[in-house]
């Protein structure tokens, strides 16, 4: 007789439920914040075999659920109150929607029977977050919470993942029920590829004079990138990356050309606009990477490889369209030849006509050095999670990875405030892991708070904050296209970040000569517990080179045509 997956109910509170369903979802780690109507499942979680973080505002404790998610392909798990508390979650939830990232909301919401009543802290959490959420579900029956946790994980886990939101009535996570435990679903099969899908791809492989790959975020994301590599090496098809590719291959592989758009570089764009065969592997065709779309690749037949059919042909018509998961696909996709040597020979010629230099003029820090600096000097496997701005970008530039597990950064939703509670997330899930966040003097000031955060748990995040004293990309916006009408980006009254950080407990140090940078480099990197490294550079340094709104990828400025720029 077979025995039963089924143990005997017994009388436990809905938030009992909840955190034994929890559990056996294998969570370990929760962020959030306490308030009215979800303190019933934060006294249950005294006991309880979970860690809670207690951010310093919600955004940083989804923040921080995301990059958890990113780094161990588990969702994240973040949770709040009612009201303010849950829509102080959505900037985080939106950000794991637009990046693919598996999670799981809880919020607290008022009593069932005064929902619709305009309650003190009621909002509609489950109607705002609708477009920024893969599910969503709100507690009616205590009986219903060890079915509607499984399934949420399945579905943040799942395929193409993302946020699920579970809203909690506080009569449903205080009330009593007898409910047996669960186990949690089985993850379905994965997606297999289509046999002829195959073959097509294959055959244009062999056909083409001039192949590229763009390798996307969701090669990274699937757990591809030894498949990937392999197929590459098999291959010998160049490559570039989008900002979410970065590291799916390692920066000095001979087949890797760059990253792709906006501030790509040159070489990748214009190998883009060059190929005649363009397979797009786990991307999107976002605008920062294409550029003008009707100019991008405009002699180049499309492979789109994703698991979301929803991507395929959404912005540009797939001749050979591949809906599955990307490692049995990339296995299964044998061209007859390698590339030709004489295109791979281009694109290593244009990899060395736009290589990057660093024999920058002027006296003072110049960030892409310093970046390519703190990269060489890390060890290995350290990770940089970003906010979003010049830095953001200097850092995809210069610094080099060899996962993509090593960068994390804020794609679709571009969220200032991001780096900070990332990288509490990303050490918080990978302890031996050295982490250092990257933020500028604006983003910086969108989540110190959680500064406090370091402080309270000890977690060893090293920062190195860039200091232009300006909103530096809406800056540069400003001046190459609205005549240098510079409006409300002057930061030029910001705090001594030295001393706020020591405020916090946390030790400092500034910089603003060049000949400061190594040893402050090593300082950071050595300094025992969480650090700031406080970096002061020119407010007018741009970041070169730039694609133009409305241009195609290969024509980048680089520099300001009205003055000498870097």
């Amino acid at each position: 007789m077979k025995a039963s997956t089924h143990l005997a109910p017994e009388l436990r509170s809905g938030s009992q439920i909840l955190i034994r369903a929890l559990e056996r979802n294998g969570v370990q780690q929760i962020f959030g914040y306490p308030g009215g109507t979800i303190m019933p499942v934060y006294d249950a979680l005294v006991g309880s075999r979970l860690k809670h973080y207690l951010c310093r505002h919600e955004q940083g404790a989804a923040l921080a659920a995301d990059a958890y998610g990113r780094v161990t392909r588990k969702a994240g798990v973040c949770m709040a109150t009612s009201g303010p508390g849950a829509t102080n979650l959505v900037t985080g939830i939106a950000n794991a929607f637009m990046d693919s990232v598996p999670m799981v909301i809880i919020t607290g919401q008022v009593p069932t029977a005064l929902q619709g009543t305009d309650a003190f802290q009621e909002v509609d959490i489950f109607g705002i977050t609708l477009p920024v959420v893969k599910h969503s579900y709100i507690v009616r029956a205590v009986a219903d919470i060890p079915r509607i946790v499984n399934e949420a994980f399945e579905l943040a886990e799942g395929g193409r993942p993302g946020p699920v939101l579970i809203d909690f009535p506080k009569d449903m996570s205080a009330g009593m029920g007898e409910v047996a435990d669960t186990p949690p679903l089985s993850r379905p099969a994965v997606r297999l590829p289509d046999s002829g899908s195959l073959q097509a791809a294959s055959e244009m492989l062999s056909g083409a004079r001039r192949p590229l790959i763009i390798a996307g975020g969701g090669i990274a994301i699937s757990d591809s990138v030894a498949a990937f590599r392999r197929f590459a090496a098999r291959t010998g098809v160049p490559v570039t990356a989008t900002l979410k590719g970065l590291g799916v291959m390692p920066a000095d592989d001979p087949c890797y050309v760059g990253m792709l758009g906006m501030h790509g570089n040159g070489a990748a764009n214009h190998a883009v606009q060059n190929c005649d065969v363009l397979m797009v592997v786990g991307a999107r065709f976002d605008d920062r990477a294409t550029g003008h779309l009707a100019q991008f690749a405009p002699s180049a037949r499309i492979i789109h490889l994703d698991i979301d059919p929803a991507e395929i042909s959404k912005l540009r018509k797939a001749d050979v369209a591949i809906v599955s998961e990307l490692a049995p696909a990339l296995e299964g996709i044998r061209p007859e030849r390698k590339a030709k040597a004489t295109w791979c020979a281009q694109c290593a010629r244009w990899k060395k006509e736009f290589a990057w230099r660093y024999d920058a003029p002027g006296e003072g820090i110049y960030a892409p050095r310093l970046l390519r600096d703190l990269s060489r000097a890390g060890p290995e496997g350290m990770t940089i999670t970003c906010d979003v701005g010049q830095h953001q970008m200097w850092v995809a530039q210069h610094c080099k990875f060899s996962d993509p597990l090593e960068h994390i950064s804020s794609g679709g939703l571009g969220t200032m405030g991001y780096g900070l509670p990332a990288a509490i997330g990303v050490k918080i899930a990978r302890p031996d892991a050295t982490v250092v966040c990257v933020s500028g003097d604006g983003s910086i000031m969108m989540n110190i708070q959680e500064l406090a955060t370091l402080k309270r748990y000890a977690i060893d995040v090293k920062i190195l904050l860039i200091d232009n004293s300006a909103l530096g990309l809406v800056r540069q916006w400003q001046e190459l296209f609205f005549n240098a009408n510079y409006s409300e980006v002057d930061l030029s009254d910001n705090p001594d970040f030295a001393m706020v950080a020591n405020a916090f407990g946390i030790q400092s140090k500034s910089i603003d000569q060049p000949e400061e940078v190594s040893a402050a480099i090593t300082w950071l990197l050595d300094s025992e517990g969480p650090a700031l490294l406080h970096v002061t550079i020119d407010p007018m340094e741009n970041v070169w080179p730039l694609v133009p709104p409305g241009k195609p990828n290969h024509k980048m400025m680089k520099s300001n045509p009205t003055k000498n720029g870097r």
